[in-house]
């Protein structure tokens, strides 16, 4: 399974801090994203967001990569500080 976890807003938006996907669905992140997308508004509209970070196994990663089975999938948005 991979665990999928939503932070801040991009959770509120969701209205779900998290699901799990079975690792064959989801062989790498381009894929789990347009799953997940296909399930409508507000789906669609907050994963498609241009500075959405996401993180696997709690690195950020950039462009497509490659999922395993036990992978956590994080989606948030960016971080401020002050």
């Amino acid at each position: 399974m991979i665990n999928v976890v939503f932070f801040a807003r991009v959770r509120e938006a969701l209205g779900t801090d998290g699901l799990q996907m079975a690792a064959p669905e989801a062989p790498d992140l381009d894929t789990l994203l347009s799953t997940l997308r296909q399930r409508g508004e507000p789906w669609a509209s907050v994963l498609a967001e241009a500075n959405l970070l996401h993180a696997v196994n709690h690195e950020v990663v950039h462009g497509n990569t490659v999922l395993n089975d036990g992978d956590e999938v994080a989606f948030y948005p960016p971080v401020t500080g002050g």
